[in-house]
C-alpha cells in the first residue's frame, strides 16, 4: 500500500491533480470537490452490483439455476467493478497523501481496533431458524 500511495503522489503530480494548496478557499473547494468526485465513484460501484442483480434475476426467470446466474453475473461485472475500485482508491490516495495519512498503517491499525471492540454486533446462529420465525408473525 506504501507503493501504491507513492505511486499516487507522482502520478497526481504528473496529471496536475494534487489537491490546490494556494490558499485556505482553494484547498476547501479542492477537497469538496475531490470528495465529491469520490462519492460519484462510490455510486458506480452501486450501479455494477445494480447491473449483476438485474443480470441475475434475468437469468433465474429464464429457468437458470440461481447461484449459477449469480457466478455468471459477477463475472459480467468484474473488470467494470475493477476499474471502478480503482478510481475509488485514487481519490482515498489523494486525500491520504494529502492529509500524510499511512493508509496501510491506518488500516491495520483501524481492523485491530475493530476487533477487539467490547460492542461487537451479534449474529444469529441458526439463519433458517430466524428466517422461519420472523416470517411466522403477523402485524
Amino acid at each position: 500500500m506504501k507503493q501504491l500511495q507513492e505511486y499516487m503522489k507522482q502520478y497526481h503530480e504528473e496529471m496536475n491533480w494534487e489537491i490546490n494548496t494556494d490558499n485556505y478557499e482553494k484547498t476547501k473547494s479542492s477537497l469538496l470537490n475531490n470528495y465529491m468526485l469520490l462519492t460519484t465513484e462510490v455510486a458506480e460501484i452501486a450501479e455494477e452490483l445494480r447491473e449483476a442483480f438485474n443480470k441475475t434475476n434475468s437469468l433465474i426467470n429464464e429457468g437458470m439455476d440461481e447461484q449459477q446466474a449469480f457466478n455468471i453475473a459477477k463475472e459480467s461485472i468484474k473488470e467494470n467493478l475493477g476499474k471502478e475500485f480503482a478510481d475509488c482508491l485514487a481519490y482515498i490516495t489523494k486525500f491520504a497523501n494529502y492529509f500524510e495519512v499511512d493508509i496501510e498503517d491506518s488500516f491495520y491499525s483501524k481492523m485491530e481496533e475493530v476487533k477487539n471492540r467490547k460492542n461487537k454486533d451479534i449474529p444469529v446462529k441458526n439463519i433458517r431458524v430466524y428466517q422461519e420465525s420472523t416470517h411466522n408473525h403477523q402485524f
